[in-house]
């Protein structure tokens, strides 16, 4: 959707040279022509359309400062450039101190205004995820700050709502697959219970060693174990008062599964090494991708725990079963990642919206997010085309002859001696596949048809190539495979010519 620009000047000249500048940056303009005409606009319906307002300081009746004061700092107000041909170190301050985000001089260049703008625009994208973040902090959180709008999510919604409402001790077992957002769902149950502001801890139980499961959630004694050299707190106490999030409980090893059921019913730990047991106040929300029933069958998780556990249980559906929720997420994504990385992307096109909501999404919400994020990494454009999405065209059809071929990087050549491949357990055989081929490619030629040793930077590239490839171009992981820095990852692919993974 293209952003709307609210100009607020009373001069008609400036109006329209103002206006001209804007349309041809990739906006679109509304146009008021005093400062009583703006407050109407911004205190009334037509405001939740605007993206951001550039308002004369200096005019005549209801001036810039007026509108400032009524409108700065109110919430929902977008973000306000000041301009004036009074400039000034004092106003420029009174200015900013009234909710202002920039000050322009007039008559202010292109240049000038596009800086202006996209940083205005940048701190109007980051807003609602800043206010995410910081709720997820202090644990308040709710089901209206998640992307949850499809028919499929109400359900899912409704009980979690009850159970904040419910007695703050009851336990819930959320489940669903990966990536579905599993963690959201526990935090906005906190953050709508009378729990909210209280400490949230979250234990990724698949990730702790076994020898030390105990020691992490219950805590320890000083010397109760060879390395126990100081007292530890467990995370049972370090969520006292609060939520106690365990992901992928179905993990937790039998001897662990013991002592949570014990803290379940008894309400009190045992640390390691203690002589008495430890009273606890919290709630226990557990999650798993697992299926539980199956895993009580095969003996490796307790019945009797798994019925504690499973008290008040919710089922998060797939994104696949909730595809109205994909252009929201997406575009949701959008503003985050194209604030982030300074880009101004308004939008994406028709053609792209439905490739999105035409494929599967294997993995979720997860899934979505490194692939718009790697979108916007690519985008040359102002819109995310299906050309960003090489990956999920490749699988979506109608959309797969819209998916360009990667080049070939290599040839096929006669076998040869020696060292042969970088990552090969063998030389080369009659002929190599190519890299960006099919899965299966034996690796990366060290030597050219000729025999003669390739250069480091068209291995180099070749190796990007592949890494990229091979992780679906998540972009973190290619670099931390490739052992360099994000950033010096997009500086070598520009470079290289690189556009992205190969399909």
């Amino acid at each position: 959707m293209v952003k709307r620009v609210l100009v607020v000047d009373d001069d008609p000249a400036q109006r329209r040279i103002l206006e001209e500048m804007i349309k041809r940056l990739g906006y679109e303009t509304r146009i008021a022509q005093s400062g009583d005409q703006a407050l109407a606009i911004l205190e009334g319906p037509e405001a939740a359309g605007l993206s951001l307002v550039i308002l004369d300081l200096v005019m005549p009746g209801t001036d810039g400062m007026a509108v400032l004061g009524r409108v700065g700092l109110k919430p929902g107000t977008p973000p306000i450039i000041v301009q004036t041909a009074h400039g000034s170190i004092e106003t420029a301050i009174g200015a900013m101190r009234a909710g202002a985000v920039d000050f322009v001089v007039k008559p202010a260049s292109p240049e000038r205004l596009d800086v202006s703008i996209k940083s205005a625009l940048k701190i109007e994208a980051l807003q609602d995820e800043i206010t995410r973040i910081k709720k997820k902090h202090d644990g308040t959180l709710t089901f209206s700050d998640l992307v949850l709008k499809s028919d499929s999510m109400n359900r899912v919604i409704a009980l979690g709502r009850r159970a904040a409402a419910s007695n703050g001790n009851i336990a819930v077992l959320i489940e669903g697959e990966s990536g579905v957002g599993k963690e959201l769902i526990a935090r906005a149950i906190q953050g709508e219970s009378a729990r909210a502001g209280k400490p949230f801890v979250t234990v990724n139980c698949g990730a702790i060693p076994e020898n030390l499961v105990e020691s992490i959630l219950f805590g320890h004694e000083k010397g109760s174990f060879t390395g126990a050299v100081e007292k530890r707190v467990g995370k049972f106490q370090e969520a006292d008062g609060g939520t106690l999030f365990l992901d992928e409980v179905g993990e937790l090893p039998l001897d662990a599964q013991v002592k949570l059921l014990r803290a379940l019913q008894e309400g009190e730990i045992e640390p390691v090494g203690g002589k008495r047991p430890v009273k606890v106040d919290f709630r226990l929300i557990a999650a798993t991708n697992r299926d539980m029933i199956q895993l009580v069958k095969d003996g490796k998780f307790r019945e009797d725990l798994y019925y504690r556990l499973n008290v008040y249980p919710i089922s998060v559906p797939p994104l696949r079963e909730r595809i109205g929720d994909v252009p929201d997420l997406a575009n949701h994504f959008l503003a985050r990642f194209s604030a982030e990385e300074g880009k101004r992307i308004i939008g994406m096109t028709d053609d792209t919206a439905r490739l999105l909501s035409a494929y599967s999404w294997p993995g979720n919400v997860r899934q979505l997010e490194n692939a718009v994020f790697r979108a916007v990494v690519l985008a040359d454009g102002p819109e995310l085309t299906v050309a960003e999405f090489p990956q999920i065209a490749a699988h979506v059809e109608g959309f797969r002859a819209d998916v360009p071929a990667a080049p070939a990087q290599v040839v096929a050549r006669p076998a040869y001696t020696g060292p042969a491949l970088l990552g090969a357990e063998s030389v080369v055989p009659q002929t190599v596949e190519l890299i960006g081929g099919p899965r299966g490619s034996l690796g990366i030629p060290a030597v050219d048809a000729e025999g003669e040793i390739r250069s480091l930077e068209s291995i180099e590239a070749d190796m990007i190539r592949l890494a990229l490839g091979r992780y679906r171009g998540h972009m973190t992981e290619v670099a931390k495979r490739l052992d360099i820095g994000r950033s010096t990852l997009y500086r070598k692919m520009r470079e290289y010519g690189l556009e992205g993974p190969p399909n």
